[in-house]
């Protein structure tokens, strides 16, 4: 379960129906009248036959009307310049604005590539608190964003007593070209907690016991044709951040206490980070389930060791530290690989006498 959490200093709240929006219909306009109006005339002499209390009460009721529309009209206009967006397309908010008359933002949890994650309360429930992932005003984000929305309604179907660990999405809506999807507030996510423990592991029962989850959540997305494609630490939160803080000889390690942590569905379909990548990928051989395993993996030791296992973020030497670590690439997989650049004979060609050379050769041992 993810919402790419980021601490923030205060909250503080203030009223402010800036992004209370009233939707105007699209009829509304000249075309939606008739093109020679109907016109309505008075007979003056009838007129000046009323009474004169009769007519001045007409013009204050008229004067009450004309203001009265004027008022809304302005109100409109100011509440439609409210809403903005900033260079990168995100949805500019602050703490204490609303969302559909119904979400107030009280703080922010973090912002990424395909928008922000601001967390709420939800008045419409009880005042429960959520976090609403807020994205980018970008169409190709926007199609992605309903394509994670199909996802989840499907995770929620086939999963309705949440048995699974799979993140749930309580609500989602369109403000002004912004897909919002709500999802339940949880902990701090394992790579946080892991970075605010000076790295130091997780001990080995609690790796154990995210394991099984882990394991437990994978099962049932793969058994579902799902594959998730962006597993990582940061997509991995605890329910709640409650710790516990253990004592050694040299330094103080903060444990987690025993809560379930929940696998997040935020980015399906995305592409994993490189640390986490999978051989497939590189070879651009398509995606499968097996990529999940692969993450999975590596996953586990960056909880076991305090660092990750291919640490790089270039292709050729990923490919080495692969090869090194695990044994020779599968010989069908380089033969069908389009990456034949980074192939001579069906052998990886790298030089060991490089900097990069050396540090392979230093630093990845074999498992066997």
């Amino acid at each position: 379960r993810s919402h790419e959490r980021m601490p923030y200093q205060r909250r503080c709240r203030r009223d402010s129906d800036a992004y209370r929006l009233e939707e105007r219909s699209p009829s509304f306009g000249e075309e939606y009248y008739p093109a020679r109006p109907r016109t309505w005339r008075r007979s003056r002499g009838r007129e000046q036959h009323r009474p004169r209390r009769y007519q001045q009460h007409c013009r204050r009721r008229r004067s009450r009307s004309c203001s009265s529309a004027s008022s809304r009209s302005q109100q409109s206009s100011k509440r439609s310049r409210s809403v903005e967006d900033d260079k990168e397309g995100h949805l500019v908010c602050r703490i204490g604005d609303w969302l559909q008359e119904r979400y107030e933002i009280v703080g922010s949890l973090g912002e990424g590539t395909f928008g922000k994650v601001v967390e709420c309360v939800d008045h419409a429930r009880g005042k429960s608190q959520v976090a609403l992932k807020i994205i980018k005003n970008v169409g190709k984000y926007r199609e992605a964003a309903r394509l994670e929305i199909n996802v989840l309604k499907k995770i929620k179907e086939k999963d309705k007593e949440n048995k699974f660990l799979c993140v749930l999405m309580s609500d989602w809506f369109n403000f002004h070209g912004h897909m919002c999807i709500a999802f339940e507030l949880l902990g701090k996510n394992t790579f946080e907690f892991l970075k605010e423990n000076n790295f130091q592991p997780y001990p080995l029962p609690q790796i154990r016991h995210m394991a099984y989850q882990l394991c437990h959540a994978l099962r049932f997305l793969h058994d579902n044709q799902l594959t998730h494609t962006d597993l990582k630490p940061e997509n991995i939160l605890f329910v709640n951040s409650d710790f516990d803080t253990l004592y050694n000889e040299n330094k103080i390690i903060s444990s987690s206490e025993w809560n379930p942590c929940g696998l997040s569905k935020e980015k399906c379909g995305g592409v994993c980070w490189e640390h986490r990548v999978n051989l497939v990928f590189f070879a651009e051989l398509g995606w499968a389930q097996p990529c999940d395993v692969w993450s999975t993996g590596c996953i586990l030791f960056e909880y076991y060791r305090g660092f990750t296992l291919f640490q790089t973020h270039e292709n050729r030497e990923h490919l080495v530290m692969m090869e090194k670590i695990l044994g020779p690439l599968p010989s069908h997989m380089v033969h069908r690989t389009r990456k034949q650049k980074y192939f001579h004979n069906g052998n990886l060609v790298w030089d060991e006498n490089t900097t990069d050379g050396r540090y392979v050769q230093e630093n990845c041992k074999p498992l066997r």
